[in-house]
């Protein structure tokens, strides 16, 4: 088993493992390292590896998002769609306008949900709806 393939195989058990709360958590994770990645392109203007990273989180915050109910997560859901509008605007201003700031304005943003995930996610008295649509748990 090659190097590569190993890690993939660990992610994939490891996300299988978890819980859908923890699932959003991951995917926070990971827009947030390619925010990271996309802002090491920008200061060595590398806009192939730049393009690459916004692709990779937009990807994430396009999964973010279509996982919402709007009717079962009501005013929640509704906000959270408008901050993943917003974050995929913001992104484009980084490809368009090659502004950094937008990279700050995402970062602070994708920071904020996530560790409201992960405290979802660390408290065992906070009781979820399931989801039966697969979609993501709403509070």
């Amino acid at each position: 088993m090659t190097r590569r393939t190993g890690a993939d195989a660990y992610r994939r058990i490891e996300a299988e493992s978890r819980s859908p709360v923890e699932l959003v958590v991951m995917l926070y994770d990971g827009a947030l390292r390619f925010i990271a990645e996309a802002r090491r392109a920008v200061a060595r203007n590398d806009i192939a590896a730049r393009a690459a990273a916004i692709d990779r989180t937009m990807a994430i915050i396009a999964e973010l998002q279509s996982t919402l109910d709007i009717e079962q997560g009501g005013a929640v859901a509704q906000e959270l769609d408008r901050l993943y509008t917003y974050i995929n605007a913001r992104l484009l201003d980084v490809t368009l306008r090659q502004d950094r700031g937008a990279l700050d304005d995402v970062e602070k943003v994708l920071t904020t949900l996530r560790d409201g995930w992960a405290q979802i996610a660390g408290t065992p008295e906070v009781r979820l709806k399931p989801d039966t649509t697969g979609g993501a748990p709403q509070p």
